[in-house]
């Protein structure tokens, strides 16, 4: 049940994105990586609406010590030879601990050669650097040096596990959280741990726009949506794996909602019953989140060949109407 305030009142003591990056001073890519971040929270706009920032979150930001430089330079960001250079490491070597994932990349961008240049935050890296000085001299760990002679790259990896983790957050309810899971997974997976078609069809219409893009070619949105998808064996199976615990909590919460609600007698006997001494029919009781050693297994693929098509994760902007006076 949703128990925010009526819209009218609710929205009055919130902003719009544009309007709040405006007073906070940061570019778009700059308010875009702060809320992706929380460095910026925010809260569910209208139906069908876009998120938007509570004034009180504002005022919050607007009155720390250090705005704005200390907001600016906690979303800063820089690509791997700057990094190095912070770190006062080999460009070479900061390449191999991010491939280990040591440390995740925030953002990035896709050049003029359709090379993907990750984008790091400074915060992060200096806090890797502080807490992990043996790793910026000598001789990597003989397990992490086995893994990058074996191709190892978490780059793409940490990027999406960062992007899941907000949209999870963002999510209203279990079938939103098992729709997100499901977006980084392509089509023959899910059909493979969703053989039910009403329930992928519904997982596929509250799938969250995993990353929003701008007018691009037809090769560039092919490598954003690449991009998108788990990749390696390991990264499926783990991402297959919560999606089958956020089925069972959506499922169950469904179920719960279906069931009549228990009156001080038992619904299916009326109150002479219960004076002739039957037993009241017990009532399912509801547990917590099944633990991720208890998911059911993994179900077996479907008797009905599944086509192998990737659902769409990127959506390009559309033109927006004219301006409406920011409240």
């Amino acid at each position: 049940m949703d128990r925010r305030a009526p819209a009218p009142f609710r929205h009055a003591a919130d902003v719009a994105m544009r309007t709040a990056a405006k007073e906070l001073g940061l570019r778009p890519k700059e308010f875009e990586l702060a809320v992706q971040t929380e460095h910026v929270r925010t809260v569910p706009g209208p139906p069908g609406g876009a998120r938007r920032v509570p004034r009180q979150e504002l005022e919050r930001i607007k009155g720390a010590p250090d705005f704005p430089g200390g907001l600016r330079e906690r979303l800063r960001v820089m690509g791997a030879s700057e990094a190095s250079e912070l770190l006062d490491i080999s460009p070479a070597r900061f390449a191999r601990l991010a491939r280990a994932g040591c440390f995740g990349p925030a953002s990035f961008y896709v050049n003029r050669y359709r090379t993907v240049v990750w984008l790091y935050l400074v915060e992060e890296l200096r806090d890797f650097a502080e807490n992990n000085p043996t790793l910026l001299t000598g001789r990597l760990p003989a397990g992490m040096r086995a893994k990058l002679q074996a191709g190892t790259d978490h780059r793409a990896r940490c990027w999406r596990q960062r992007r899941l983790n907000q949209l999870v957050r963002h999510a209203a309810g279990p079938w939103e959280q098992a729709a997100v899971r499901a977006s980084v997974l392509d089509d023959a997976t899910i059909a493979e741990a969703v053989p039910d078609p009403g329930e992928r069809a519904r997982l596929e219409t509250l799938r969250p726009c995993f990353l929003e893009v701008r007018s691009v070619s037809k090769a560039t949105r092919d490598t954003l949506a690449e991009l998108c998808l788990a990749e390696g064996e390991e990264e499926v199976r783990w991402h297959r794996f919560l999606l089958d615990a956020e089925l069972e909590t959506a499922r169950a919460a469904e179920a719960v909602a279906a069931a009549p609600a228990l009156r001080p007698w038992a619904t299916s006997r009326s109150a002479p019953d219960l004076e002739e001494g039957h037993p009241l029919q017990p009532v399912p009781e509801v547990g917590a989140r099944p633990d991720p050693g208890t998911a059911r297994p993994v179900a077996g693929p479907p008797s009905v060949a599944v086509p192998r098509r990737r659902w769409s994760l990127l959506r390009r902007r559309r033109p927006k109407p004219a301006a409406r006076p920011a409240r």
